[in-house]
């Protein structure tokens, strides 16, 4: 994946659902949510611990299937090894894209989004990129 395709997918996505978001400032899924925010993309938080109901006034959804809404693209703050079911997941939902953030890489996660025609950003962060 080459930077400008990664600026590409971003200039077009509208709607984010972040899976592994968490209402903790300390970490880095809840910096990238805000900060993908304040750049005006629609983040879903996706977050299956039973009393994180919000963050920041957003509605947290226990999984991607829970999503009443299209979702463009899903951004992932989980290890790899989970990475394949959230990519079924996907699939699913009929997301367009699957990013990994940075340190998060896995193959057969990679093989089944491309397989359902889903565009793959593997060990990239939004915020990152949109900072260049």
């Amino acid at each position: 994946m080459t930077e400008n395709k990664a600026l590409s997918i971003l200039g077009w996505v509208k709607r984010i659902a972040m899976v592994g978001a968490s209402a903790d400032p300390s970490k880095a899924s809840y910096r990238v949510l805000k900060d993908l925010t304040a750049r005006g993309y629609e983040v879903i938080p996706v977050n299956p611990r039973p009393d994180l109901t919000e963050i920041d006034g957003l509605k947290v959804y226990p999984t991607l299937k829970d999503i009443d809404q299209p979702v463009d693209m899903v951004d992932v703050f989980r290890p790899p090894a989970e990475l394949p079911e959230i990519a079924r997941q996907a699939v699913d939902i009929n997301a367009k894209v699957l990013w990994m953030q940075l340190g998060i890489k896995n193959t057969e996660a990679e093989e089944v989004a491309r397989a359902a025609g889903l565009e793959v950003v593997m060990d990239r962060c939004p915020s990152i990129e949109l900072a260049k």
